[in-house]
């Protein structure tokens, strides 16, 4: 299956100087979540309702090889920063088994039609939500059905993420779910710091049980244990940041990843002006000195930091996106896919309800909300986008995908970084420089396509606009002002 038409929106060029400048402005937009604003700059490639199987089945034909995500949508309470797909938590034990049996038809659907039986899984996460919440016979009942559906590549590692409540508290499960064969295992700190733990509504987190979790990941036999740490909140000091980043190095784990607050479609959303660029970016330094002083690498911009040489650090599903750029599977409610050249949502995206994801399954119907049949100036956009994980862009991954070189597909934008000593060229690829990695909202909004690129300098000009009304007029345009 070709590329769709690239649409006039994505066709068009900006001045590299005024997209970098937009990206810096709307910092907690910028970022690797992409598209930006996907029901408008999207819009030209969305498929008709009534075609979505017939497109996925043409765009699924042609790729052998590809990663899988399973979401569960399960958690004990909803912290106040999740943009996640998540059901609300009164539902989880009279919903749970019903959901698994819905996933199991959602494999059996995929594999009549992708005939994934000859198709090699390159990765496979088990995500949410906390994918540790649900039961091990339901945590088996998927495994199992992806062996039983796909190909798995020699020595491929599964992973699954829990909270430090779970593995304190349930060592059976965290044993049973190590003898299910999943090796890599990510928890969720986030932070110590108890007054933003309680603003954030993260119950039940604590520096002793986040010791007794990592001891028993150690006890059930994980030699890949991740602990994710999340920076960039309003009222998060320095001084706390430091004391969360001595406590997780002091859990032992390989890998640490850093997750930077994106505030959008969170109940927080509104914290996000108050939190500045040069914050954010006193929060990166310190991480970046403490954890390399403690033996952990990473280059310039890359959020997980591993403690193994030659280990990247993050599991095989999403290093095979971000470097190659890899097709994925997403199954489960409000779950993403992306073949070479469609992107799609799974119904519960937008309304994190179960009712429309279910309806579609019990009827024998891939379980899809949106699908976008992309061209290869938006395909680029999202590709580079995820690269941006671990701070560069595979050369050779970016020509093997798109038929042409980097510099081809962005002369002016590469001319700008390279200039500007935001990045630099390494044997393999074009690299965050430590100055660039400071201003990566700026960078990454470069790469993005026309439409996109287009919607940030517009949410400028727009701010600009607001800010030079009067004061009546600003209530009138709209915003509430508070004396």
């Amino acid at each position: 299956m070709n590329w769709n038409l690239t649409p006039p929106a994505d066709q068009q060029r900006f001045a590299p100087e005024e997209v970098y400048a937009a990206g810096l402005a709307q910092h907690h937009i910028a970022n690797t979540a992409y598209p930006i604003a996907h029901v408008k700059t999207m819009r030209p490639y969305k498929v008709l309702r009534c075609d979505m199987e017939t497109v996925a089945r043409q765009a699924w034909a042609d790729v052998g090889r590809l990663g899988l995500y399973v979401h569960v949508p399960f958690c004990e309470s909803r912290c106040a920063y999740c943009e996640y797909t998540v059901l609300d938590p009164r539902l989880n034990h009279r919903v749970e088994d019903a959901y698994f049996d819905l996933l199991a038809r959602e494999f059996e659907l995929y594999g009549r039609a992708l005939d994934t039986s000859a198709k090699t899984l390159i990765g496979f996460d088990i995500g949410g939500g906390t994918p540790a919440f649900a039961s091990l016979a339901n945590l088996a009942r998927v495994v199992d059905e992806a062996r039983r559906r796909f190909c798995f590549k020699p020595e491929l590692t599964i992973s699954i993420e829990t909270t430090p409540r779970i593995a304190a508290l349930d060592p059976d499960k965290i044993r049973g779910v190590r003898r299910l064969g999943i090796e890599r295992i990510s928890m969720g700190v986030q932070t110590i710091q108890p007054d933003l733990l309680k603003a954030l509504e993260r119950a039940g987190s604590t520096a002793d049980l986040n010791v007794k979790a990592a001891e028993n990941i150690r006890a059930a036999g994980f030699g890949k244990f991740n602990v994710d740490l999340m920076y960039g909140f309003a009222h998060q000091s320095l001084r706390s940041w430091e004391a969360t980043l001595k406590h997780a190095i002091g859990l032992g784990p390989e890998y640490i990843t850093l997750y930077r607050m994106r505030y959008k479609g969170t109940r927080i959303a509104p914290q996000a002006a108050q939190v500045t660029l040069e914050a954010v970016n006193e929060l990166s330094a310190l991480a970046s000195q403490m954890l390399r002083a403690a033996g952990y690498h990473a280059n310039p911009g890359k959020n997980t930091y591993s403690k193994i040489p030659g280990d990247v650090g993050t599991s095989d599903y999403l290093t095979e996106r971000v470097i190659h750029g890899a097709p994925y599977l997403g199954l489960g409610l409000g779950a993403q896919s992306l073949s070479r050249v469609t992107l799609s949502y799974n119904a519960g995206a937008a309304d994190k309800s179960l009712w429309l994801y279910q309806a579609k399954v019990q009827a024998g119907k891939l379980p899809l909300q949106d699908l976008y049949y992309l061209s290869r100036e938006a395909a680029m956009g999202k590709m580079i986008s995820v690269s941006f994980y671990f701070g560069e862009i595979n050369l050779a991954s970016f020509q093997n995908k798109f038929g042409w070189r980097l510099e081809e597909a962005f002369p002016s934008e590469v001319e700008f970084v390279l200039r500007r000593g935001l990045m630099e060229y390494t044997p393999t690829t074009l690299r965050l420089t430590p100055d660039g990695a400071k201003f990566y909202n700026g960078v990454i909004a470069l790469f993005y396509a026309g439409a996109v690129k287009e919607h940030l300098l517009g949410l400028v000009q727009d701010a600009s606009t607001e800010r030079a009304l009067p004061r009546p007029d600003r209530e009138r345009a709209g915003e509430r002002v508070y004396v």
